[in-house]
């Protein structure tokens, strides 16, 4: 179950196609390059329609779905203790204990569900606090059990049945004062006396214990079978057999059944560490997503533990990574926007280049490492980089952007990069049958600036029609989200790739006066055409951010 030599490549939250397509190839990149571990492509958050379609075109999987940085209990060393079943012996136990170097351990149903546990401590207070001569019985020791317990044998009798009644007598009585001691059912231990074993036969004992391996008469079996007791043949002496018996109690009958502390491989560690504290447990049942039991873990699986280990693409702003990116060890980061809030324990390899995509340097990345870019993975990087630029629309666009771009097309086989963008866009703006929530979260960004938190949200489209009807839907959705998670402000940029500009929505106290100031034009009651503006990260941020720190 440890997972030491993965290292996730994950974009943000709310991924676009440049988070997927990016932490895509850096994963080829650093598995081709490194052999020592082992790189996986991650997503933070659900994949939108045009990078589906991306994925599709070019037939490469969605990466897996990373919803929580904090390290789960799957990450950690799972000791694979096997279940046992409760009819085992606590003799039998007790060895696997020893032979296993361990004091736990999980008893199991046939189809692997958590019955209880039986301890080491357990299996000491059944000798120190049990009383009872009766014990044996109410546990119902399976006759077969008590003869293996005791490195006996059946001597006559039916080794399946279980000791259900009665009480563990030693016969050293008189024949004659048995009857005052013995009833009926009662399991006998007595040496080789025939008249002591007749008496018990007589008196309906359910069971003879013989000890020192001493003979059984033919006549004496005969009587037995016809009375319905078990003889049981041992090499021991009396002494031996009262003290080893109680070792064929079966660990259902001592086992911890009620209030069962137990985790799910799915559960956070932070989470259990704090149950652990409270508890004095050496060892806890693990059990998978379907309730089945895995193994066990101990405190001692907690020293030292490093959490998951992180390579952020496309960002670095805390408030747009994966959930709990704090509990994580961030390796590296590989971005194109501006210097975000993120911080870690130590110095990290941080590429961050002023281009209009990360596919951008991945691009340079594969040339930098002289490794060949294979053809799925040229296709996902240059539909990565026509998103973010808006087919070289965007002024975040360079000239590295363009040339990468058209690289990427001649290896992928795309012919006509116009005709290609196109049905990627269009198949990434069909949003009518999507609810305003899924088109507000589809590409929504939180920003934390000058003490001031607002989201901002864009939908790019080639039909204005379509951004028309995207309005309506939004405009009463902003003033839900307002206030969530702390957000004082709420922006959803429409933009029209055809005509390069946004029609800018907003809500929330602030918001227009903000907007006012970034752009000195006139707003309307609840949005505002921005020609020309058509990038959140190089011309929208940029303005907001200026004008917070000039109201400052």
């Amino acid at each position: 179950m440890k997972k030491n030599n993965e290292i996730y490549i994950v974009g943000h939250r709310n991924p676009d196609t440049d988070s997927i397509c990016s932490a895509i190839a850096y994963a080829d990149i650093k598995n081709r390059s490194e052999k020592t571990k082992i790189y996986r492509a991650m997503r933070a958050g659900q994949v939108n329609e045009e990078t589906e379609f991306v994925l599709k075109y070019f037939q490469v999987d969605q990466p897996d779905y990373l919803p929580d940085a904090g390290t789960q209990v799957e990450e950690i060393e799972i000791h694979k203790v096997p279940g046992v079943s409760g009819d085992m012996s606590v003799k039998q136990a007790w060895n696997s204990m020893k032979e296993q170097n361990i004091v736990t351990l999980p008893i199991t149903t046939k189809t692997n569900r958590l019955q209880g546990l039986i301890t080491v401590t357990d299996i000491a207070k059944s000798y120190m606090d049990v009383y009872d001569s009766d014990v044996l019985s109410k546990a119902k020791a399976q006759y077969s059990v008590i003869a293996e317990t005791l490195d006996g044998e059946i001597l006559v009798g039916d080794g399946q049945k279980h000791f259900e009644t009665g009480r563990v007598i030693i016969g050293a009585f008189h024949p004659d004062m048995m009857s005052s001691f013995i009833h009926e059912h009662d399991l006998v231990i007595l040496g080789n006396r025939v008249e002591d074993q007749l008496c018990c036969i007589d008196l309906k004992a359910g069971c003879l214990v013989v000890g020192l391996g001493a003979k059984v008469s033919n006549s004496i079996k005969k009587l037995a079978e016809e009375a319905g007791s078990v003889i049981i043949s041992s090499p021991h002496d009396t002494y031996t057999i009262a003290r080893l018996i109680n070792q064929a109690i079966p660990i259902s009958h001592l086992m911890n059944a009620k209030d069962l502390i137990k985790f799910s491989i799915s559960d956070k560690v932070d989470d259990i560490e704090e149950v652990m504290k409270n508890s004095r447990h050496r060892d806890y049942p693990i059990l998978d997503k379907r309730g089945c039991y895995v193994g066990t873990i101990s405190r001692r699986n907690l020293i030292g533990l490093h959490g998951k280990r992180l390579i952020l693409v496309d960002h670095n702003e805390k408030s747009q990574a994966v959930l709990n990116v704090g509990e994580a060890e961030i390796l590296e980061i590989v971005d194109h926007h501006r210097l975000g809030s993120l911080e870690t324990v130590g110095p990290i390899m941080f590429r961050n280049e002023p281009v209009g995509c990360t596919a951008t340097i991945m691009y340079e990345i594969y040339h930098e490492r002289r490794l060949k870019i294979p053809q799925k993975i040229a296709g996902l990087l240059c539909s990565a980089i026509i998103s973010d630029t808006l087919l070289f629309r965007s002024p975040t666009c360079t000239p590295l952007d363009q040339k990468a771009a058209r690289e990427m097309a001649e290896i992928a086989g795309i012919q006509d990069l116009e005709k290609y963008a196109a049905d990627m866009f269009r198949a990434g703006s069909n949003l009518e049958d999507k609810s305003a929530e899924e088109i507000f979260y589809q590409d929504n960004k939180r920003f934390n600036i000058e003490k001031t938190v607002f989201a901002v949200g864009q939908i790019s489209s080639m039909s204005g029609e379509e951004l028309h009807l995207i309005k309506d839907k939004l405009i009463p959705h902003l003033e839900m989200e307002c206030g969530k998670h702390d957000v004082h402000m709420v922006f959803f940029m429409l933009t029209n790739i055809i005509e390069e500009s946004t029609e800018l929505l907003y809500y929330g106290e602030g918001a227009k006066e903000l907007i006012e100031e970034a752009f000195h034009t006139e707003v309307g009651a609840a949005s505002c055409v921005l020609p020309g503006v058509i990038s959140r990260k190089k011309q929208l941020i940029p303005a907001f951010m200026r004008a917070l720190q000039e109201k400052d």
